[in-house]
């Protein structure tokens, strides 16, 4: 007979006692099971005494995370987190310096764990710590310790960044700046500021004001990479904070020192693999940088500011150039307006008598001038030459420069997301971008020439606009895909992907979908279906074998925290736990939790998952709520969660978890992966049809034969 669910089988330790195990009652107070255990040791003051796991992470156990503890496992009888609190805090006032390093070094420990830090701050700890930083005395391992400490008990939430006293604020700037400090105390004094920095707008002035964008330049041109990576979040969390005329001034002089360059060949090109924090940090750097447009892209034109009137006039001057320096006395008035009328339609305007008219539409509004400007005067021959070329074609057949360049301008805007807000996961950066400055009108440039070049392979009319710049979002987004490391490499496949390419791509994704409608092959496909959903089955569930990294992310910071959790080969137990950065695949005897498959009740994805409720009054991440998924066990209020670091994660993790459950897989990876191992596995199957019309309906069975004296009789041959 199984257990009952309130009562779990642990085993309970202490240092020179031999072990206890016990049948814990999940009903009876926690202080009597202490007083039960400290009684068969013989130990007085049982209320002087904790539990705590013996493995993994050590947590306290306390009435409220007691339900948390599974069969099996071992714990620990220790000091109570109260009696711990108190000597630590006396610990780190000691005059001897083995005894204050040793304290400080334990609390940095223990400070990780909710219920010793609420103890620890309740004792006024917190103001020890400031005073041991603000003084100054202790310097290397200490005040690492000391830094660490504070970083951890900060995480809970239980302070406000903003009770920091302007010393204490000034001494973690000092660490930052000096350069004769060891590397360990500067990074952590980088991630202390970068906590501080987004909690209120005084904090992010004051560092604003004593972190110089020279000096976190000069930690990110270091070669430690923690150092590094510690630079680029604080650099991160600075923009992140800015107001936009802020937000324009550092992106200014980040530009001025050639930061795109240093970080597309020290760090993207470096010999050491991307990791997935410095991969976020550097697409939240390229989305904060193409937000920059934004404003002219939500800007209309005015017809009554003469700078922007001037810059449409200079597109026409430009290319009209020897028309346009006719004397002014030469022409009427009425003649002039009909010359630039007539100008202005040849540009490919659609209100050539006012084409202000054609910007007043926003998005992109005035970006799209903007990068016509840009064009023009940047490349001055592919401008002359793209508007010259189609004013002396017939009129049915130009290519319309203006029309052309504000619906481009909208499509780029699209397809690199201008205008919204940064995702907290996301980690998809281009390379190119890091290897160019004015890389959006760049790569307009680039775009526009494609737009002439796939008009005259298509022979479009101006009918056929809307037709050929779904062609020319087509040919952006298949190469932007590729991930091209630089504008060059990216211009020359987008022009090697020319509309007869676009065509036969088309034409193969339409065959892969439309092979399969006559009705003989349906029928295959559905025999088919079972067998592959099995081999989708024990793909999943081999994936969840060999583990996935995950990492904990809480809606005031991304963390840098990981865990890693994966099923073991039987497919019995999940195992999980905490781990090191740097840690690829740990061993599953490395994981000390684990969570029987046979407890699992129920999976819960996106707004139903308890850590995503739990972060409701923040402003909500769509892209966590897409990766986010919960597993219920043994009650439902207790859950283990998890945010997967990809969609295909998520995809994965999810099919095997309904695999576990006895579930349909539901993701949308299923399907795709379904259809794929299908369509592979038809083409086998009617390889030797090909050219072959497959009827609808299968051909009649003939009328059986009025005698079957063909049939040949053996017993003639053996006579």
């Amino acid at each position: 007979m199984p257990p009952p669910k309130d009562v779990v089988k642990i085993a309970i330790q202490m240092v020179g006692a031999i072990p206890q195990l016990i049948e814990l009652q999940q009903t009876k107070p926690l202080a009597s099971v202490l007083k039960d255990v400290c009684d068969a040791w013989s130990l007085p003051n049982a209320e002087r005494y904790a539990l705590q796991y013996a493995d993994g992470r050590q947590t306290y156990i306390t009435e409220s995370n007691r339900r948390d503890i599974k069969n099996g496992s071992i714990l620990r009888l220790t000091t109570s987190p109260d009696q711990e609190a108190e000597q630590l805090y006396i610990g780190i006032q000691s005059k001897n310096v083995d005894v204050k390093t040793d304290s400080l070094k334990k609390l940095a420990s223990l400070s990780q764990d909710i219920t010793f830090a609420q103890e620890f701050i309740s004792r006024n700890g917190l103001k020890q710590i400031y005073s041991i930083v603000e003084e100054g005395n202790d310097a290397g391992e200490m005040l690492a310790h000391t830094l660490k400490a504070f970083t951890e008990l900060m995480e809970h939430d239980f302070v406000s960044w903003e009770n920091l006293s302007t010393v204490f604020i000034k001494k973690i700037v000092s660490y930052v700046n000096m350069n004769a400090v060891d590397a360990s105390i500067q990074q952590l004094s980088l991630s202390i500021l970068e906590n501080m920095v987004p909690t209120s707008r005084l904090l992010f002035e004051v560092v604003k004001k004593e972190v110089t964008l020279d000096r976190l330049l000069t930690h990110l041109q270091a070669t430690n990479a923690q150092l590094q990576l510690k630079a680029m979040a604080l650099l991160i969390a600075l923009l992140l904070s800015a107001t936009d005329a802020e937000r324009r001034d550092m992106m200014d002089y980040l530009r001025e020192k050639n930061i795109r360059q240093f970080i597309h060949k020290n760090i993207i090109h470096s010999s050491e693999p991307l990791g997935d924090e410095m991969a976020h940090y550097l697409y939240v750097l390229q989305s904060v940088s193409l937000n920059l447009c934004e404003h002219r892209m939500k800007m209309s034109m005015d017809p009554f500011s003469q700078e922007q009137r001037d810059l449409l006039q200079s597109l026409r001057q430009t290319a009209f150039e020897s028309e346009s320096e006719v004397p002014a006395g030469t022409f009427s008035t009425e003649r002039r307006k009909s010359l630039c009328a007539k100008e202005f339609r040849k540009l490919g305007f659609m209100n050539n008598s006012n084409p202000a008219e054609d910007l007043r539409r926003a998005p992109p509004g005035l970006l799209a001038l903007d990068n016509m400007v840009y064009f023009s005067r940047n490349t001055p021959n592919a401008y002359s030459r793209f508007v010259l070329e189609n004013s002396s074609r017939e009129d049915k057949h130009e290519c319309p420069f203006a029309r052309s360049s504000i619906q481009l301008t909208l499509i780029l805007c699209e397809i690199l997301h201008i205008g919204e807000p940064c995702s907290e996961t996301a980690q998809a950066f281009y390379p190119m971008f890091f290897g160019q400055d004015h890389f959006f009108e760049e790569l307009f440039c680039i775009c526009i020439q494609l737009v002439n070049k796939t008009w005259k392979e298509m022979r479009a009319t101006q009918e056929d606009f809307d037709k050929v710049m779904q062609v020319v979002r087509e040919q952006i987004t298949r190469t932007l895909n590729l991930k091209p490391t630089s504008l060059e490499l990216f211009k020359t496949r987008v022009n090697a992907l020319n509309y007869s390419e676009i065509l036969k791509l088309r034409q193969t994704e339409r065959l892969h979908q439309e092979e399969t409608l006559a009705v003989p092959v349906l029928e295959l496909r559905e025999k088919l279906k079972p067998e592959l959903l099995e081999l989708i089955r024990q793909q999943r569930l081999l994936h969840l074998c060999e583990g996935t990294l995950f990492r904990k992310i809480s809606s005031r910071r991304r963390q840098d925290k990981l865990w890693y959790c994966r099923l073991s080969p039987n497919h019995k137990v999940l195992h999980y736990g905490d781990v090191e950065e740097g840690v690829q695949s740990p061993p599953i005897e490395s994981l000390p939790e684990k969570i029987p498959v046979a407890d699992m009740k129920m999976l819960l994805v996106g707004k139903e998952c308890p850590h995503t409720k739990e972060k409701s009054s923040g402003k909500q991440n769509k892209d966590v709520l897409e990766l986010a998924f919960s597993i219920v066990h043994d009650v439902e209020e207790y859950c283990l969660n998890f945010v997967a670091p990809t969609r295909y994660e998520f995809c994965l993790w999810t099919d095997g978890l309904n695999v576990l459950l006895g579930k349909e897989m539901t993701s949308e990876r299923t399907q795709t992966d379904l259809d794929v191992l299908l369509s592979m596995e038809l083409k086998l199957r009617l390889l030797d049809l090909e050219n072959i019309s497959i009827p609808d309906e299968p051909p009649p069975i003939p009328k059986p034969p009025s005698n079957l004296n063909f049939c040949y009789d053996f017993s003639h041959a053996e006579q």
